[in-house]
């Protein structure tokens, strides 16, 4: 059996939730042992108790009680990738170099494994080797029913590099989205902060999060501040905006919320823009009705960022999902007649 342990939780593994990054890293655990030790308080992060769900950060120090190091080790945890689900992700690459991997990630596929979650992009990126010993690994996330652009390294030093350029904001992502109503003005900033409310689930699933006004962010316990651009494109009479995001900040649930806030809701979105509630352009709701889809109306279009390696700047744009791509026909919206950027009213159409 080992000693105590006091582990720095490295760049590679930002956002991993604390069980998952003890199976990996201690596979001869369970989740029952897991969950037993955090909630003996053996299991400590930055000195304080945590739950099993915990989502880790660089630079925190983790408190790992004695591990039993006799006991046999698990089977791998990530089953084998089909055939079918090998073509699928492979079919989703839309940029590769040694370095570097892009996928427009499709809707509804969680990018982590979690509860009853077993295919995910993750478990999937081992089908994503190309010739390389290890799979690529994540550094950045998009909720299971955003779609679109995605980045995996190929190397940890690649995450390394990658996970430090989101931190510090030296990439650029804008997402596009079909929210309800009109908001107004017609570009603008919202501030508002973000603090996690309990899920309902065993392990914190449906956890979901409430703004804070900005004069209530510092005396709201762990309200994190929260920043998001926003840019009118088209508009369906009073009904339904075409909106640009940008999400200066990357808070869980960030663009979602905060359009629901505004009272501007994500079309498709069920936790924040109530799921069964058709808008008819006069009350709240996050449905359209007729033939538009209810699935979540949020796309990771444009991803800008100067390659660690080379230099050089790239530029990524992933296609619209299928479900969206019927909305833009139905509306008679044209990517043509937007900017890349709106925020950057220099840049040609």
């Amino acid at each position: 059996m080992s000693g105590v342990q006091t582990i720095s939780i490295p760049e590679a593994d930002s956002g991993m939730r604390l069980d998952r990054w003890m199976r990996r890293t201690f596979p001869q655990l369970t989740q029952g042992r897991i969950e037993k030790m955090c909630r003996k308080g053996e299991l400590r992060v930055d000195g304080g108790r945590i739950k099993s769900n915990h989502r880790l950060e660089p630079g925190q120090q983790l408190r790992v009680p004695p591990i039993p190091v006799d006991e046999a080790p698990k089977a791998p945890s990530e089953p084998r990738v089909s055939d079918d689900d090998a073509k699928m992700i492979q079919g989703c690459v839309i940029y590769r170099d040694d370095h570097i991997i892009a996928i427009n990630k499709p809707p509804g596929l969680p990018v982590q494994g979690g509860s009853k979650q077993t295919r995910h992009v993750d478990g999937l990126a081992e089908a994503l080797k190309f010739g390389y010993d290890e799979k690529p690994r994540l550094v950045h996330r998009l909720d299971k029913d955003t779609s679109g652009l995605l980045l995996l390294a190929r190397t940890r030093q690649a995450a390394q590099k990658l996970t430090a350029a989101f931190r510090s904001r030296e990439t650029r992502k804008i997402y596009w989205a079909v929210v309800a109503g009109v908001p107004t003005p017609y570009m603008g900033t919202i501030t508002f902060g973000l603090v996690k409310a309990p899920g309902h689930g065993k392990g914190g699933e449906g956890e979901k999060m409430l703004c804070v006004h900005p004069r209530d962010i510092d005396k709201t316990p762990d309200a994190k501040r929260a920043v998001t651009d926003y840019a009118n494109l088209w508009r369906l009479g009073q009904r339904a905006t075409w909106v640009a995001l940008v999400p200066v900040t990357g808070r869980t649930h960030q663009l979602r919320a905060h359009m629901a806030e505004m009272g501007h809701p994500i079309i498709g979105d069920g936790k924040y823009g109530g799921s069964g509630q058709e808008n008819l352009g006069d009350g709240w709701g996050a449905q359209l009705g007729g033939d538009i889809s209810r699935k979540l109306h949020l796309h990771a279009r444009l991803l800008r960022l100067t390659h660690p390696f080379t230099g050089k700047p790239l530029e990524l744009e992933a296609e619209l999902p299928d479900h969206m791509r019927r909305s833009w026909d139905h509306f008679g919206w044209s990517e043509k007649d937007v900017r890349k950027d709106p925020f950057d009213l220099d840049e040609p159409l």
